[in-house]
């Protein structure tokens, strides 16, 4: 993959949720209506489903996009329902590690299910292609749209420039809310906290390669794993150049300059009890899976973050 290609037989998509950005407790009401680790998909579509959601029509499948796009639901063999991720469940439960979708590491697995690593149909083109594409700290919406059109051509998606405009304006919303927007506007979307888009005015937008202290060694760790393991599967070392730049890596995804990498990186060792380690030999920069590490236990190592 070069720096504007996706994997191959990629689909785009650019719509479905309704010009609304993501809001704080959207995906713990879509994870309210769960049972037996399924959700309904006639929950998003019956009659109730207004007073359920206690929004309108067009915002109920704005939540419904929001909860496929951000991995809480996944499509399944059986039509008539989706999957409820069981990490999310972990999360969002009444006994899980944060319901209210308040802790910092709630928002960015959500970053990181949207611009990164997602386990079933990726469902957010724009926000993944801003942060995966775009290597200055300064661009102009317009500019991103036009970009979009000609990625769109090249995997032969079929899509309007009046979508696009609305799909990029409601995705930089969803990080940094219009300063001048009405009260509805105004409205805190949940993205918002991590800081990782600024509003400069005029229709332009800064995003910089920055210390993140919020994200926490065990999110770091997750998403490391799940690039490696969806990347690069059968390799047992993996480069700095990679974890840092290559595209759907948490260097990218996150934003993260290489000083705040490597200090992440030294730390493996620690944090996985010798079962990943770090070299600097010779400017040879790797992170080797020792003891074959795998997702599953940086789930857990993340999930255990939220106690830290």
């Amino acid at each position: 993959m070069n720096s504007f290609d996706a994997k191959a037989g990629y689909d785009p998509h650019f719509s479905g949720h309704e010009t609304f950005p993501l809001r704080q407790m959207w995906l713990k009401k879509v994870f309210d209506r769960s049972a037996e680790n399924k959700v309904l998909k006639s929950e998003f579509t019956r009659e109730e489903a207004i007073g359920v959601f206690g929004v309108g029509k067009n915002m109920v499948s704005s939540i419904k996009h929001w909860a496929m796009a951000c991995g809480l639901l996944l499509e399944g063999k059986e039509v008539d329902s989706f999957t409820v991720s069981l990490l999310w469940s972990s999360i969002l439960s009444s006994s899980g590690k944060d319901p209210y979708c308040e802790h910092p590491n709630t928002l960015w697995l959500a970053h990181w299910r949207l611009a990164g690593h997602h386990p079933g149909k990726h469902r957010s083109t724009t926000i993944w292609w801003i942060f995966n594409n775009l290597n200055a700290p300064m661009f102009n919406s317009n500019d991103l749209v036009k970009h979009l059109v000609t990625f769109s051509e090249k995997y032969k998606s079929k899509v309007s420039e009046v979508t696009l405009k609305r799909d990029v304006d409601t995705c930089l919303r969803g990080y940094c809310p219009k300063v001048d927007g009405n009260i509805e506007e105004l409205a805190e979307p949940m993205l918002a906290e991590l800081g990782l888009v600024i509003n400069e005015g005029n229709g332009s937008f800064s995003i910089r390669r920055t210390l993140k202290p919020t994200l926490s060694d065990g999110m770091f760790l997750l998403a490391l794993m799940e690039f490696w393991t969806s990347n690069f599967d059968e390799v047992a070392t993996l480069s700095f150049e990679a974890i840092a730049h290559g595209i759907n890596s948490p260097g990218r995804v996150f934003k993260m300059d290489e000083d705040s990498i490597a200090e992440r990186l030294y730390s493996l060792e620690e944090i996985t009890n010798g079962q990943l380690g770090w070299t600097d030999l010779a400017g040879i920069k790797q992170v080797t899976n020792v003891n074959h590490y795998t997702v599953e236990l940086a789930q857990k190592a993340f999930l255990d973050s939220y106690d830290d």
